[in-house]
């Protein structure tokens, strides 16, 4: 028998020599009826036991393996910490270990989903191009499947793709840091990556990595529709933190630049962070911006400089937007109109009867505009209420009336509904007496002269009759207590249901496009503070409203820019649907970078687009998609949730781009094999669809 050196085994509270080492018991996954005796330290590292168990079982070098620790009441526990030690692992005499050795599609054996047999071996046999490959929807869980697409899972960052696929996580894993995850959300993600780029998978089930998430932030908790955005920095900032190789992170005193030139203090800013945030991430996609603040009071400026992972950059906002309504005229022989008017943002009412008066000849005052929703009046609104009260989806009904209220020049203005008989039930003798409202509801002007039974019925057959023509009648008829009146009308539709488009409906435009360019200028413009985020002046000793603009200093190899398309204000909420026209490639930065690197080769600012997240819909709903280019074939796909097609780049841009992901022209690989696949166009031209769920 070898002997084995004596170690010292430090204690919490003594140091002992250790004579008898730890006796564990090593096999394989696959085969646990053959364990293999062998002795450790107490002071070796599980990495120590996990190189001796993969010398023991002769497991290929390009294989990668893991350990699990098979307790008393016969649970197992991985051993995450790989530079833990046998004593603080807890392991004891006796105890079995188990490796575990990674499929060849990705997956581990233990993680295998419970599906038949002849289903894991079709998946096996499929042979698919690497990183070509969905992501089911487990629910509304598109803005889940798009993040990690334009992330690095199935086609976009090689720098951070390649990362995960040569195993380089694993040394930097961080199980100690407080504002990280334990390292298992950095290890979901790397199952998926893996997975994705085995080529062994059509699609693949993105459900632990979903579980991971809602365990750490419980905002994703559930199968409820969430910000594709809002996913993309919880996952770039989780991975930060567990792969972050500061493990023990020093206090740093933040100095005000007091004059000192920009170079030294943005030098001082960026040392500082790497002090603290040291990651792949880092590495990968944090930038540094120039934030200037001045006082409106004293003058006093300050500037600052911060890190930034993504560039969040509005929109122009236009004060106008664009309204369709249907108008409604008196006459009985004139068929409504469908209008497209341009209206203020933040106007009112009566702002939408000007505009359609100049269009119709009909005076504004003699107007009244209703929110029609199943055949009935849902809201009549007034002259003086505020046209965001109107929203995108409403169907709004505009009216010709004697007057513009209720009672005007001795009027009453009635509301009138149309319904008419239902058929026979299933083919039998029932007469089918119920009714069913149908059309569109009318608002006729009545003079208080002509109140009566008669001239109602008279006044409501002309009105129906298209001038006297039709052979609709009128069976029964009620005025009821809320002055609405109700016409039962045979089966047969009536001549005045259709209508006709203005020509306004041609040549009025929804706003023109913006280039990317204006976004980003809006970006670095001067704007000064809302009254809810003041600035504290130290010199002043009180918080002001001051100016502030953001310049750019040093960009990322990877920069992510968000189009800011939601807008949040005290008057409404609304998605911008803005065509941002952004170049696919040759973006350049240069003139947006007010000072390069002061010890530093000056750096290229050109990027070339390598993802984009979409979003079709409104803010309620909406469905999240991605177009992204594979690294390896240079190849753009459409990836809708499990569904991968091919696209052209022509297909790219459209109203629906929200992330942008662009990668440096001098760190890009560019592909060595040509791939020219037949592109599919997507089938996302035809607005959002809503989420299902989808059995991979």
């Amino acid at each position: 028998m070898t002997s084995r050196p004596l170690n010292v085994v430090e204690l919490p509270s003594t140091q002992k020599v250790e004579v008898y080492p730890v006796e564990l018991y090593l096999c394989q996954h696959n085969d646990m009826e053959s364990p293999v005796s062998t002795q450790f330290s107490r002071v070796d590292t599980i990495d120590t036991v996990l190189r001796e168990a993969r010398r023991q079982f002769e497991v290929s070098p390009e294989d990668e393996t893991r350990l699990w620790v098979k307790n008393s009441d016969g649970s197992c526990e991985r051993l995450r910490n790989i530079h833990m030690t046998v004593l603080d692992a807890c392991l004891s005499p006796g105890q079995v270990v188990i490796m575990e050795t990674r499929n060849k599609d990705g997956t581990w054996p233990s993680s295998r989903p419970h599906v038949m047999r002849n289903s894991v071996e079709d998946e096996e046999l499929y042979s698919g191009q690497p990183g070509v490959c969905g992501l089911t929807n487990l629910g509304n869980t598109c803005f889940m499947n798009s993040a990690l697409q334009v992330a690095s899972v199935s086609a976009m960052c090689p720098p951070l793709t390649e990362y995960f696929l040569n195993n380089h996580y694993l040394g930097e894993l961080n199980f100690g840091n407080p504002l990280g995850m334990k390292g298992e959300i950095a290890e979901a993600y790397a199952d998926l990556v893996k997975q994705a780029w085995s080529g062994h998978h059509r699609a693949i089930v993105p459900r632990m990595f979903k579980t991971k998430v809602g365990h750490f932030a419980s905002q994703f908790l559930g199968y409820h529709q969430h910000d594709a955005q809002e996913l993309l920095s919880f996952l770039l900032d989780g991975l930060h933190e567990d792969l972050n190789r500061v493990k023990r992170k020093d206090y740093v005193e933040l100095r005000d630049a007091a004059g000192r030139p920009d170079e030294e203090v943005a030098e001082e800013a960026w040392r500082n962070h790497k002090r603290r945030n040291d990651s792949i991430i880092v590495d990968i996609f944090h930038g540094l911006f120039k934030s200037t603040l001045v006082c409106p009071a004293c003058c006093k400026v300050s500037v600052t400089f911060d890190p930034f992972c993504y560039l969040s950059v509005p929109l122009p906002v236009s004060h106008e937007r664009t309204m369709e309504v249907f108008f409604v005229y008196m006459d009985p022989c004139r068929k409504p109109q469908q209008h497209r008017l341009v209206v203020p943002k933040a106007g009112k009412v009566l702002d939408l009867c000007i505009a359609l008066a100049k269009h119709t000849g009909v005076p504004a005052e003699q107007m009244m505009v209703a929110d029609v929703f199943s055949h009935r009046f849902y809201k009549l609104y007034q002259a003086d209420e505020a046209l965001s009260c109107i929203l995108e989806r409403d169907d709004i009904f505009v009216y010709e009336v004697a007057g513009a209220q209720a009672e005007l020049g001795g009027s009453l203005v009635l509301s009138v509904y149309l319904r008419e008989r239902a058929p026979p039930r299933d083919n039998t003798s029932d007469p089918g007496y119920g009714v069913v409202l149908f059309g569109h509801p009318l608002l006729v002007s009545v003079p208080q002269a002509q109140l009566s039974w008669d001239a109602l019925y008279s006044l409501l057959l002309d009105r129906l009759s298209d001038g006297g023509n039709s052979s609709a009648k009128v069976l029964t008829a009620g005025l009821s207590t809320s002055r609405e009146l109700h016409g039962l009308l045979p089966d047969s539709p009536v001549p005045w249901q259709g209508y006709v488009k203005h020509e306004c409906m041609g040549h009025a435009q929804r706003g023109q496009p913006v280039k990317l360019r204006e976004c980003v200028e809006l970006f670095t413009t001067v704007e000064t503070l809302e009254e809810e985020n003041p600035w504290y002046c130290p010199t002043c000793k009180r918080h002001q409203l001051a100016t502030k603009k953001l310049d750019l200093w040093a960009l990322p190899e990877v920069l992510i820019i968000h189009l800011k398309r939601f807008s949040y204000t005290r008057l409404a909420r609304e998605k911008l649907d803005t065509l941002v026209e952004f170049p696919i490639r040759d973006l350049d930065f240069s003139d947006f970078i007010i000072k390069p690197w002061a010890d530093m080769a000056p750096v290229p600012h050109k990027y070339d687009l390598i993802a984009v997240s979409n979003h079709y819909g409104s803010l309620r709903d909406g469905h999240y998609t991605t177009f992204a280019r594979n690294k390896d074939s240079g190849q753009w796909f459409y990836f809708d949730d499990s569904s991968v097609s091919p696209v052209a780049e022509h297909q790219i841009e459209s109203k629906a781009a929200y992330v942008l992901f662009y990668h440096r022209q001098d760190r890009i690989r560019r592909p060595t094999t040509a791939c020219t696949p037949n592109p599919r166009p997507p089938d996302a031209g035809g607005g959002p669809r809503g989420d299902s769920m989808e059995v991979d």
